[in-house]
C-alpha cells in the first residue's frame, strides 16, 4: 500500500487560498482534518450537491476509477461507530475526534485488520450481515495517518470512490468539509444554464403555478439571457435558477456552495450550502421546482423558502424570498452564485413591475391540506393522514377513485398527485372490497406511489405509510423470494472454488431476510447491491469432505425458499 502514500506537502500544496470568506454561521477549525486519501484531491460529488430525493452529504473524493486504495483516519480519535449496509453507504467507519466532530468513511472495499475482526465478531454474534454497532471510546484508537480502510465500492455507488463526511458530534449535523480546509483546487466560477420566474399570485406553489423559464448564455462568471428582454411581473413573484460547479481536478459538475438573490440591490434570499440535518436530506424536493424535476428532469433550483421547509440551508430571506410587484417601475433583479473558492457568477435581469389586477374573493378549496398541522381525509373506504412537517406548502388536495385491478383486493385510491412532494412517509388506510380471509397477515399497499411501508390489516383496514402521493391498491403478496444457485447443486464438487454464489430477490415487499448454514452451523453471506449476488468465502471451518449446505431466503411478508445442497470440498 506504500506506493500509493505521497509526501503531505504534497497535497498541501494542492489547497487553495479563498479568495474571499465563504457565507457561512461560524468558523471551523483550519489544518485539524487532513485529506482521507493520499491522492492529488479530486471530487466526483460535492456537498449538499443536488441529488435525486437528497443533499449531497460529503464530498466524493476519485480513486482514479480502481479500488484498493488505502483510506486514513483524517485525525486522532477513536472508532466510534461500524456499519455494513446492504445499499446505501456500503462498509462505512466513524471516527470521534476530540475537537467535537465526528469523520464519516463511506464505500470501503475491506476495513482495517482490527476494525474488521470487530465488525466480523459482531456479525457472527447476530448471525447478520447487515450490521451497525457503536464501540467503546478506548476499544479502537486511532491517530491522524493510521490507515482505517481500503477504498472501494461497496454499497449504492456508481463506480469507485471515497465519500468523506464531517459531522459535529453532538448534533450529528453534517458539514462543508471544505469549510475545514479539505479543499478541492478551484478556480473555475459556477455555470449558469436558466432562470426561472414564477407569478405566485395568492395560492401556494404547485404544478399550476404560471412560470416561465428563460435559457441563459455566457462564460467565466459572466451570464446574460439569450434572449434580451424586460421580464413583465405583477404582484407577488418569486424567481428560480439553473446551476452547477466544476473544479480544476475533475470534469464533474457538482453543485454551488451559494447563491444569493437581489432586487435592486438588496438581498432578499440566500442559499448556502454549509451544514445540514439528516432528517432535513429530503427537503431537496422542497427546495428544487419539484414537478419541473419530474417532468422535465430539470433542477431548478426555487429562490424562495417554502413555509414548511425548515433547513439550515437557507440562513436568509426577506419574506421567503417573495416580492410583491406592484409600482408600475423597472427592477433589477441579480442572481450571485458562488462556489466555495469564492469564484463567482452573476446574472442581471430586468423586470417590468406592473400593479395586479384586481381578482374576485375566490372560493376555498373543499380539501386544503396545511403544511402546519394535521391533515386527515376519509371516505368510506380510505384515510389518509398527513402529519405537521410533511408538506412544503399548504395543498389543494384532490382525490379519485378508479377501478379495481385485475388481481387487486381494492378499487385503486388516487390519492392527490405525484407532483407534490412529501418530506416523510404518511398513513393511508385502504378498507378491502374482497375479503382477505387467512391472507389478511400478506395483504399490502402498492401502486403508482409505490409500495408501502409497515403493512398490516387492522380493524378491517390494510394499513401502511407511503412516501408519495399516487394512485394505491390493496394486494397480497403470496410469492416467496427467488434464489438461483450460481455455482452449486445437489452432489456438487466444490475443491477449486472460493465460494459459493446465489442471485437472489423478491418481486414484491423485498428480502428481508437470509440465512445460510454449513452443517448446521450459521454462515456470513455477503449481498452485493449491485450484482444482486449473495456469496460465501470458504475459510479453514469448512474442511475437506462432504458437507450440507442451506439457505433460507425470506420476504417482508414471511414468505419463505430454502434451498438445500450436498456438496464435496
Amino acid at each position: 500500500m506504500n506506493k500509493y502514500c505521497y509526501p503531505l506537502l504534497f497535497l498541501l500544496s494542492f489547497q487553495f487560498v479563498y479568495a474571499q470568506k465563504p457565507i457561512q454561521s461560524r468558523d471551523y477549525p483550519q489544518d485539524y482534518f487532513r485529506y482521507p486519501l493520499d491522492l492529488p484531491p479530486a471530487a466526483a460529488g460535492g456537498f449538499a450537491e443536488l441529488r435525486p430525493m437528497h443533499f449531497h452529504a460529503g464530498i466524493d473524493f476519485r480513486t482514479n476509477q480502481r479500488t484498493g486504495y488505502p483510506v486514513h483516519a483524517a485525525a486522532d480519535g477513536y472508532i466510534s461507530r461500524v456499519r455494513v449496509q446492504f445499499g446505501g453507504g456500503g462498509n462505512i467507519v466513524y471516527i470521534n475526534h476530540p475537537n467535537g466532530y465526528t469523520t464519516v468513511y463511506m464505500h470501503n472495499l475491506t476495513f482495517a485488520p482490527e476494525i474488521a475482526k470487530a465488525v466480523h465478531d459482531y456479525q457472527y454474534q447476530n448471525q447478520l450481515f447487515e450490521v451497525d454497532f457503536n464501540l467503546q471510546p478506548n476499544q479502537i484508537t486511532v491517530h491522524k495517518g493510521d490507515v482505517i480502510a481500503i477504498s472501494g465500492q461497496s454499497g449504492a455507488v456508481a463506480g469507485p470512490h471515497s465519500h468523506f463526511e464531517i459531522r459535529e458530534t453532538k448534533t450529528e449535523e453534517t458539514v462543508n468539509p471544505q469549510l475545514f480546509g479539505i479543499t478541492i483546487p478551484d478556480h473555475i466560477p459556477p455555470t449558469i444554464t436558466a432562470v426561472g420566474v414564477y407569478s405566485m399570485g395568492n395560492r401556494p406553489f404547485s404544478e399550476y403555478t404560471p412560470h416561465q423559464f428563460m435559457a441563459v448564455a455566457g462564460a467565466m462568471g459572466n451570464y446574460h439571457l439569450i434572449r434580451p428582454q424586460v421580464i413583465e411581473v405583477s404582484g407577488n413573484t418569486a424567481f428560480g435558477i439553473s446551476t452547477t460547479d466544476m473544479n480544476n481536478a475533475s470534469s464533474n459538475r457538482n453543485g454551488a456552495y451559494s447563491i444569493q438573490l437581489n432586487i435592486d440591490g438588496k438581498t432578499v434570499y440566500t442559499f448556502a450550502a454549509e451544514r445540514f440535518a439528516f432528517d432535513q436530506t429530503h427537503a431537496i424536493n422542497g427546495y428544487i421546482d419539484y414537478p419541473s424535476f419530474l417532468r422535465e428532469h430539470r433542477f431548478m433550483q426555487k429562490c424562495f423558502v417554502p413555509p414548511g421547509s425548515h433547513i439550515s440551508l437557507y440562513p436568509q430571506s426577506i419574506n421567503r424570498g417573495i416580492v410583491n410587484f406592484n409600482d408600475d417601475q423597472v427592477h433589477d433583479v441579480q442572481y450571485v452564485v458562488k462556489d466555495v473558492a469564492g469564484n463567482t457568477s452573476t446574472i442581471n435581469l430586468k423586470v417590468h413591475s406592473k400593479p395586479a389586477p384586481p381578482v374576485a374573493a375566490a372560493k376555498p378549496p373543499s380539501n386544503l391540506f396545511y403544511y402546519d398541522r394535521v391533515n386527515v381525509f376519509t371516505t368510506s373506504r380510505l384515510k389518509v393522514i398527513v402529519d405537521p412537517g410533511n408538506l412544503y406548502d399548504n395543498v389543494e388536495f384532490t382525490y379519485d377513485s378508479l377501478a379495481k385491478k385485475p388481481g387487486a383486493y381494492s378499487i385503486t385510491h388516487r390519492i392527490h398527485n405525484k407532483l407534490t412532494p412529501i418530506h416523510d412517509r404518511y398513513d393511508i388506510w385502504i378498507k378491502p372490497d374482497l375479503p382477505l380471509g387467512d391472507l389478511a397477515g400478506k395483504a399490502v399497499i402498492t401502486g403508482s406511489g409505490g409500495l408501502c411501508d409497515s403493512c398490516i390489516y387492522e380493524n378491517g383496514y390494510v394499513k401502511g405509510k407511503a412516501r408519495s402521493f399516487g394512485d394505491f391498491y390493496v394486494t397480497v403478496d403470496v410469492t416467496p423470494p427467488y434464489v438461483i444457485p450460481l455455482n452449486i447443486h445437489n452432489g456438487a464438487t466444490m475443491a477449486k472454488a472460493h465460494g459459493i454464489f446465489f442471485r437472489i430477490g423478491d418481486n414484491l415487499t423485498g428480502v428481508k431476510t437470509y440465512n445460510g448454514k454449513i452443517d448446521g452451523k450459521w454462515v456470513l453471506m455477503a449481498w452485493d447491491y449491485k450484482t444482486k449476488v449473495l456469496s460465501y468465502t470458504f475459510d479453514d471451518s469448512v474442511s475437506r469432505g462432504k458437507h450440507n449446505f442451506e439457505l433460507v431466503v425470506g420476504d417482508a411478508k414471511n414468505n419463505f425458499t430454502q434451498y438445500t445442497a450436498q456438496f464435496t470440498r
